[in-house]
């Protein structure tokens, strides 16, 4: 079953943050809704912001189950929702349109680090309250870029889950979900 990004949003455990999660979609549901997933790599039309990030949960909810029966999550369901929908949430307020008509980040969005800022200024703003592993999945679900060494492990697990999501949204099924005709298993669906 494919689920709408509102009903993937109930099944975030902390209650609060599940609220206030709520109240920043619904008080932003139309700039969501309208934005682009990227400039050019994933979801790059406008709505692919929405597209991406239910995307990304509906990913995680096909593959915790039958991980955690290998191995037990360090980690429930629930936070890997949490933490995927908000791992872009920056980037409905970072993108512009030029003359040309083409989509650019707009000044002070110019880095990872503004971008994580951003997210942080954004989270404190809702009021929702990270976990640290919370926090390191946030920041690292994109992959451990420049803080990458082979002394330690810096991406935890929960990182790694959304990273893995993540990943196969914007890279293995960059161009989906389809406008039209568009399948999930067997079932079918419009976007």
């Amino acid at each position: 079953m494919y689920y709408p990004l509102e009903e993937m949003l109930e099944r975030v455990d902390h209650p609060v943050n599940r609220k206030r999660c709520i109240k920043l979609l619904k008080e932003n549901e139309r700039l969501f809704k309208t934005v682009q997933g990227s400039t050019h790599n994933h979801q790059a039309w406008p709505g692919g912001y929405w597209d991406h990030v239910q995307e990304v949960m509906n990913i995680a909810l096909v593959l915790y189950a039958p991980l955690d029966e290998l191995r037990t999550h360090s980690f429930t369901l629930g936070e890997a929702l949490l933490v995927l929908f908000l791992h872009d949430i920056e980037k409905p307020w970072a993108f512009e349109l030029t003359a040309e008509c083409e989509l650019q980040r707009k000044k002070g969005f110019d880095t990872k680090a503004d971008a994580h800022a951003f997210r942080a200024m954004k989270l404190k703003e809702y009021g929702i309250e990270l976990l640290p592993n919370q926090l390191n999945a946030i920041k690292y679900v994109e992959g451990e870029h420049n803080d990458y060494t082979n002394k330690r492990r810096v991406m935890n697990e929960l990182a790694m889950f959304c990273h893995m999501c993540d990943g196969w949204s914007a890279r293995g099924w960059h161009n989906r979900p389809l406008a039209e005709n568009e399948t999930w298993g067997s079932r079918q669906f419009k976007r």
